[in-house]
């Protein structure tokens, strides 16, 4: 199972950590949990607090790209991305997952940051999401994810709509 990003703030400047508990040991904490607010405390550190914009920045700096890197490998328009790092723009689903082939993430890290953004997650059942899925396992770029979506009959990533 994937681990979600979190963060946590020293001095004002947001920080990120994996969480030390999976879901299903939080889930746990849940049903036995009496108190809710004590169960916030006590788990504040394995709780997503972020914003988008906040995730994308620090997986820019962990994945060492550039915001430029993000534009050429999202096939999105560059003003568009920068909106977006910065919180001004909130991307639909086929923009975040353009990004995620810009950010050069794994199917994992594309997940969370559906997740995340409260979109849905890619879905194996779901032809589309499959080819992207497939895509992302085996480290294609979005040109080659679009030559296999378009071949197979299905919408392409990144390229605006007429």
């Amino acid at each position: 199972m994937s681990r979600i990003w979190t963060y946590y703030t020293i001095k004002k400047e947001p920080r990120y950590s994996m969480e030390q508990k999976t879901t299903e040991e939080l889930k746990h904490e849940i049903r036995a949990a009496t108190d809710i607010e004590d169960y916030l405390k006590r788990n504040q550190e394995s709780l997503i607090h972020d914003s988008l914009s906040g995730y994308l920045n620090i997986l820019l700096s962990k994945k060492g790209v550039s915001k430029a890197d993000v534009v050429r490998g999202s096939l999105l328009n560059r003003a568009y991305v920068y909106q977006i790092f910065s919180g001004e723009k909130m991307p639909s689903r086929d923009k975040l997952i353009a990004i995620a082939f810009g950010l050069r993430l794994s199917d994992e890290e594309t997940q969370a940051l559906l997740k995340l953004s409260k979109n849905r997650e890619l879905y194996a059942r779901d032809g589309r999401d499959a080819i992207i899925l497939f895509a992302l396992q085996r480290n294609k770029s979005i040109l080659e994810t679009n030559d296999l979506l378009f071949e197979l009959g299905h919408k392409v990533l990144g390229i605006p709509e007429e």
